[in-house]
C-alpha cells in the first residue's frame, strides 16, 4: 500500500478510536437516567445522540463501496424518538454502530479511496465521504460530553488537561496528541 495512503488510513483510524474513547469516557461516569436527560425540549439526550450516530454509522459503513450509505432500512426519524434504553442497551447500540464503522475503515485498500460512493444518491469519492464523517462523529462525541459535563458538574473527570494545567501539561513529557495512543 502506498505510504501515503496507509498514513491517512492509519491516522483516521486514530482520530476515530480517540472520538469513541471520549464518548465511553464519558458513559462511565454517568448514570442510567443520565442518558435520558435532555437540556431543554429541543436538545437531544445522549440516548439519542446515540442511537442517531450508530444509525448512521450502520447505514453509512454496511457495504460501504457498494450500496447507498442511506439505506432503505434505515429508520432516521426513528432515532431522534425518545426510547426507554437502559445504560448497558445503548452501550451495545454505540459499540455496534462504531464496530461497523471501524470494520468498514480498517477493510478498506489504497484502490478503494479513489472509488467513488453514494449517500442519498449523491456522489463522493470514498476519501470525501470518509472526511465526512470524521467531521461529523466528532461533532455529536463533543455534544455528549459536554451534556456529561452539565450533568456532572463539578464530580466532572476531566478528558483532557484540566483547566489551569496547561502549562505544567506543556512542561510535561507526556504525549501531547492524545490521539497518538490508539
Amino acid at each position: 500500500m502506498n505510504s501515503l495512503v496507509k498514513e491517512y488510513l492509519h491516522t483516521v483510524i486514530r482520530r476515530v478510536r480517540y472520538y469513541k474513547d471520549l464518548g465511553d469516557k464519558t458513559f462511565a461516569q454517568l448514570r442510567d437516567a443520565d442518558f435520558h436527560y435532555q437540556p431543554n425540549d429541543e436538545s437531544n439526550s445522549i440516548a439519542v445522540i446515540i442511537q442517531h450516530m450508530a444509525g448512521n454509522m450502520l447505514s453509512r459503513w454496511t457495504n460501504f463501496l457498494t450500496e447507498d450509505g442511506e439505506k432503505e432500512w434505515r429508520q432516521r426519524d426513528d432515532e431522534f424518538s425518545i426510547h426507554s434504553y437502559s445504560k448497558q442497551q445503548l452501550l451495545e447500540i454505540w459499540e455496534k454502530g462504531w464496530h461497523c464503522f471501524l470494520d468498514a475503515l480498517e477493510s478498506l485498500k489504497e484502490d478503494d479511496l479513489l472509488k467513488t460512493i453514494h449517500i442519498r444518491k449523491e456522489e463522493l469519492s470514498a476519501i470525501d465521504a470518509i472526511n465526512r464523517q470524521l467531521a461529523h462523529y466528532p461533532y455529536h462525541v463533543g455534544q455528549i460530553v459536554y451534556i456529561g459535563r452539565m450533568i456532572k458538574d463539578r464530580e466532572w473527570k476531566n478528558l483532557s488537561i484540566p483547566k489551569g494545567h496547561s502549562q505544567l501539561y506543556n512542561q510535561s513529557d507526556a504525549i501531547k496528541d492524545p490521539a497518538k495512543k490508539y
